[in-house]
């Protein structure tokens, strides 16, 4: 994009600035804490319901109070004691005993939420480690004792639908927070300790997520994705991604390996080939996710090269750097990535 800046001599000149590419998400807000879609979700969505009728009947009764006593002011007069014979007690005592009440009565409800949803009804059927970084997540399917179906991907969680998943919760840096909102509550990831959350999604779907606990300057900028497939394509994708890139046939894509390595594969890893960084998303199968930058751009080709050459101007502060490539780099680089699908 081209703008014209004035200058002193109220002369136009050209103004180059980086194309920003649009929020992936922007067309998805969390609304969808309302609408539970999985047995882990459900309690908690009844109870924010119930907590929330509450807090609008005590808003509403003292509203009612307060606009009686206005209706009803009495003139001013000299202040004097307040007799328990004028019932002034007996309003303190009913205020005291109905709010008593009420605070206990959401207490016991939120203890039995929270047994609710402490374990699920059947055995996990899938365990993986989520893992927290400023500003994404690495998830890691290293349940099976097999090395060679070991998976490591970055801020799109797949799962088969109907099957109950534990997820254990770390962090690599600072306290973040993982939520699903239709899927489960929120569960913080602490530095040095692993926290538990389970997930179940009933229907088929995307599902967003979200870092809730403010983490620094790219905080709203670490979303992430809930994918629930029937088992047939949950066990498809989960093969698919367990497979190495292919070695790049054309030169130009083999050219855009060699940039990549030069460049890139200190914090990246792509399996099969001699990039093995570990600070930054595993890109063996970039390609095939939805979205770049934790939500921040969905994935297209034109979107991952605005990501490479323009990373700190999209998501500044973060550790990906701005790459100064030239145009035969650019084209190279390309065609090496459309290779990791």
């Amino acid at each position: 994009m081209r703008l014209a800046l004035i200058t002193k001599g109220g002369k136009l000149a050209p103004l180059s600035v980086p194309f920003v590419s649009p929020l992936a998400h922007a067309d998805a807000p969390l609304e969808y804490f309302l609408h539970a879609a999985g047995p882990a979700a459900t309690p908690t969505m009844h109870l924010g319901l119930g907590l929330t009728t509450m807090c609008v009947a005590v808003v509403a009764i003292i509203a009612v109070l307060l606009a009686g006593a206005l209706v009803r002011r009495r003139p001013v007069a000299a202040p004097r004691a307040l007799g328990k014979e004028e019932g002034g007690m007996g309003w303190i005592y009913i205020g005291v005993g109905v709010s008593t009440l009420a605070l206990l009565a959401s207490l016991f409800y939120t203890l039995v939420t929270l047994q609710a949803i402490a374990q699920p009804s059947l055995a996990p059927g899938l365990r993986i480690t989520v893992t927290a970084y400023n500003w994404w997540w690495k998830i890691d399917y290293g349940d099976d004792p097999d090395p060679a179906h070991h998976l490591v991907t970055a801020n799109e969680i797949h799962i088969p639908v109907g099957v109950p998943v534990r997820i254990a919760l770390r962090s690599a840096d600072v306290i973040h927070a993982f939520w699903v909102p239709r899927l489960a509550g929120k569960t913080q990831a602490i530095p040095g300790q692993v926290n538990t959350q389970w997930i179940q999604a009933d229907a088929p779907g995307v599902y967003r997520g979200q870092c809730t606990q403010f983490c620094g300057s790219q905080h709203a900028h670490m979303a992430f994705d809930v994918v629930a497939q029937p088992q047939a394509e949950f066990d498809a994708w989960r093969d698919a991604q367990i497979s190495q890139a292919a070695s790049p046939e054309d030169g130009q894509a083999r050219a855009g390996q060699k940039i990549f390595l030069d460049r890139c594969a200190g914090c990246h890893t792509v399996r099969g080939s001699d990039a093995a960084g570990v600070q930054a998303p595993d890109l063996t199968h970039v390609g095939s996710r939805r979205q770049l930058a934790a939500g921040t751009l969905t994935n297209t080709p034109e979107h991952l090269l605005d990501w490479v050459q323009h990373a700190q101007q999209i998501k500044p502060e973060s550790l990906m750097p701005s790459l100064t490539l030239n145009v035969q780099d650019v084209a190279a680089l390309s065609a090496y990535l459309a290779t990791l699908h």
